[in-house]
């Protein structure tokens, strides 16, 4: 057999094996496809993606840049390096970068079809909004839907986008609208029950059927009465050290569903935020004039219940949430509270 038809009957092993779960096996045909051609980039490639999907990620990343430079037309392998700096490696930065680099299109990049761009656009768009900077991602992402029309993925990361933008009502529209292109989409789904959540209307199916779908990305809330969850806030704050306690003594800690609309519109914050610090830090007091009566603390039932899986988780998670946003009233920064048991 030629070596080029051994490479691609190499290929075409480790594709079926992959797609069977053996990854053990699609590795090995891999490595024998590179043997049979050392610079074969949709080898490196696939091996990158196998890797990718076993949680070794720096060695993926290696792989599809070694695709990138055996076949710097190769596209796939370039939008897996995006991915992966945007996902993985948390360099926003760089991938944003680096798809502009694509867009580009200078030689000897690929040239760029509809499809592609619109891809490279939805990823710089969730580069955007790793850098919570919701309105140049929501900007991209509708030019990835200009470019490339309803594709469900970027109608529903439009949708997500509004959500957390505090624009609940345009978050429905297109929510709704990334369902009824793709039923089976969990994330548009969940998203779904959040805005109608917000709207005051009943979001237990999309959260049931985005769990249906999608369980492990996508837990049912964990829903205690509201006497059950103060009762755990308040024993949060009874484990505190005595020292702490008094000194906490005139700060009130409030329970809320969620931040309303004035609170996200003031503080510029996540509609899904888990619990807020209000006021002057006491390392601060002296230096402003402020009252330090306006001082208060909200942790928020219903995003607290979603983020949980089972009651304890949901119990561990207040008691962090309580001790953390007291740490930002005591004035400390992250590593004090790790130092004295806040964080």
């Amino acid at each position: 057999m030629a070596e080029k038809d051994k490479y691609w009957d190499c290929l075409d092993h480790a594709v079926e094996a992959a797609h069977l779960g053996r990854t053990e096996d699609a590795l090995s045909w891999y490595d024998q496809a590179l043997k049979a051609n050392p610079g074969g980039a949709e080898a490196h490639n696939g091996r990158g993606e196998i890797l990718w999907e076993d949680g070794r990620v720096e060695e993926a990343l290696y792989e599809v840049e070694l695709a990138t430079q055996a076949d710097p037309k190769f596209v796939t392998a370039h939008l897996n390096r995006a991915e992966l700096l945007i996902e993985e490696l948390g360099e926003p930065e760089q991938a944003i970068q680096y798809c502009d680099f694509l867009l580009s299109g200078g030689d000897p990049l690929p040239r760029l079809d509809r499809g592609t761009e619109a891809e490279v656009h939805y990823l710089k768009s969730k580069g955007f909004f790793y850098l919570d900077d919701l309105e140049g991602a929501l900007f991209l992402a509708r030019r990835a839907i200009k470019t490339a029309g309803d594709v469900p993925v970027y109608r529903a990361f439009e949708g997500q986008l509004c959500f957390e933008l505090g624009r609940f009502e345009e978050a429905r529209r297109q929510l709704e609208h990334a369902v009824a292109i793709d039923p089976e989409s969990a994330h548009a789904l969940y998203h779904l029950g959040l805005a109608l959540e917000r709207l005051g209307e009943d979001p237990s199916a999309a959260f049931h059927q985005a769990n249906a779908l999608q369980g492990d990305q996508y837990p049912l809330p964990v829903e205690v009465d509201d006497k059950t969850f103060h009762a755990i806030v308040a024993e949060a704050l009874a484990d505190l050290q005595k020292s702490f306690r008094e000194i906490l003594e005139p700060l009130p800690v409030l329970v809320e569903d969620y931040p309303d609309r004035e609170l996200l519109s003031e503080r510029d914050i996540s509609p899904q935020i888990l619990g807020l610090y209000e006021g002057v830090p006491l390392t601060e007091a002296a230096l402003t004039e402020q009252p330090q009566g306006m001082n208060r603390v909200l942790i928020f039932k219903k995003n607290l219940e979603k983020v949980c899986r089972t009651h304890a988780e949901l119990v561990e998670q207040i008691q962090i949430t309580v001790r953390h946003e007291i740490g930002h009233h005591l004035g400390l920064d992250e590593d004090d509270l790790e130092r004295l048991g806040l964080a």
